[in-house]
């Protein structure tokens, strides 16, 4: 994808509100460096993308790679889990009890 705007609105944007600052803060998940703010939700949203594309602009200048931006990455709904062997024992021992797969147990959990 060449077109930075195009790209620019792609990626994952969050925008809350700084109650001691009395701004709204702006986050770009792909670049999670960068933040923004505004008087506005729409202002903070402006100034983070306004941000994101000067980050793009001068990755394509120094030929680097521009991060996939999570709406179009293909996700395959597994993901792995370390964890102790006691935290495994107690998740086996309450999924079993509730007669569901510990996959599930995980899942409800979240």
């Amino acid at each position: 994808m060449k077109n930075i705007k195009t790209l620019v609105n792609k990626y994952s944007y969050h925008i809350e509100y700084n109650l001691e600052d009395k701004v709204y803060i702006s986050r770009c998940a792909e670049f999670p460096s960068l933040t923004a703010h505004g008087k506005t939700q729409e202002q903070a949203l402006k100034e983070i993308k306004t941000a994101v594309s000067g980050a793009l602009k001068w990755m394509k200048k120094e030929k680097e790679a521009y991060p996939e931006p999570l709406s179009l990455h293909k996700f395959s709904g597994e993901f792995r889990l370390r964890m102790s062997p006691e935290k495994h024992r107690k998740i086996a021992i309450e999924s079993s009890l509730n007669k569901i797969s510990m996959n599930q147990f995980i899942v409800n959990k979240l």
